[in-house]
């Protein structure tokens, strides 16, 4: 039998003498006089690792699939444009995403661009989760971010693969789940990255997501107020700015990727193979974790 664990680490120089599967390699040398010309790692020439990449193709794939959705919408005269100065009676519709990706060729690019946009999702959640975990003294604050972000990534395969007019109500269920927990994920994200401080780039970081989790509950807030008063041109708008923000908020996950690599090790089972709570102790010891 073999076993697969799934592990992350920071990168470090002196990162020949790995003690377990995956060990913290930093950008900056251990010598404590050495920190203050070492500190901004990647910034100053230093090689980044690989995976600083994926909250950025996240972002950029998905930010440019809606956008193409939408003007495919708008060119097959589905809805109105985002600048249309108001909205007319006709058949054209408030420019939602929803509405946008409803009806093919249009609904086809949706669905595919939110199942990719929901597996990225997970896997940046998972690999935020394995970063953080040795680092946290509380644990229930990571997991809670770890959930909220898994619950929202479910609620993108929900609005994407149940259109609006196929099945409104378990499209709704989707929409809830993506803005409600994924607002919930940025404001724990947010307090995680300014407790955590890696690499003393906490506030640096830390602040921008504030602010963008804040913009995000106005926007969640205003959306469903003009809803409400079915003011749809502005809820729309309100929306696509909504998303937009989400979406650089998990671009800015880059930052601290940068410092990390992470590998998956197939190994061949032993009977006196090390426990999976046993693991994780000694792991955390060298401040890395396994899954």
């Amino acid at each position: 039998m073999k076993k697969v664990r799934v592990s992350g680490s920071s990168v470090s120089n002196n990162s020949q003498k790995e003690k377990v599967n995956v060990e913290e390699r930093e950008h900056t040398t251990e010598h404590p006089n050495q920190h203050h010309v070492n500190s901004g790692a990647g910034m100053d020439g230093k090689k980044c690792s690989v995976w600083m990449f994926l909250p950025l193709v996240f972002t950029l794939f998905t930010s440019a699939g809606l956008w193409i959705v939408y003007f495919i919408a708008v060119e097959d005269n589905k809805i109105f444009s985002l600048n249309a100065p108001e909205r007319k009676p006709g058949q054209k519709h408030a420019p939602y995403i929803s509405i946008a990706g409803d009806e093919p060729p249009a609904s086809c690019v949706f669905s595919q661009v939110m199942n990719m946009a929901a597996f990225l999702a997970l896997v940046v959640a998972v690999l935020r989760f394995i970063q953080l975990k040795p680092k946290v003294l509380n644990p229930w604050l990571n997991v809670s971010g770890l959930v909220a972000l898994c619950l929202a990534s479910f609620g993108m395969t929900l609005l994407g693969n149940f259109q609006l007019t196929n099945d409104e109500e378990i499209h709704n269920v989707g929409t809830s789940l993506t803005f409600g927990f994924g607002t919930l994920a940025c404001w724990i994200q947010a307090a995680l990255t300014l407790k955590v401080n890696i690499k003393n780039e906490g506030r640096k970081i830390g602040i921008p997501r504030v602010i963008l989790a804040a913009s995000i509950t106005l926007c969640v807030v205003l959306y469903f107020i003009l809803m409400a008063q079915e003011i749809h041109m502005y809820a729309a708008r309100i929306q696509w700015g909504l998303v937009m923000c989400f979406l650089c908020y998990f671009g800015t996950f880059a930052v601290e990727f940068r410092h990390y690599r992470y590998e998956i090790v197939c190994s061949e089972y032993q009977e006196n193979f090390l426990s999976f709570s046993e693991s994780l102790s000694e792991a955390s010891e060298y401040q890395t974790d396994q899954v």
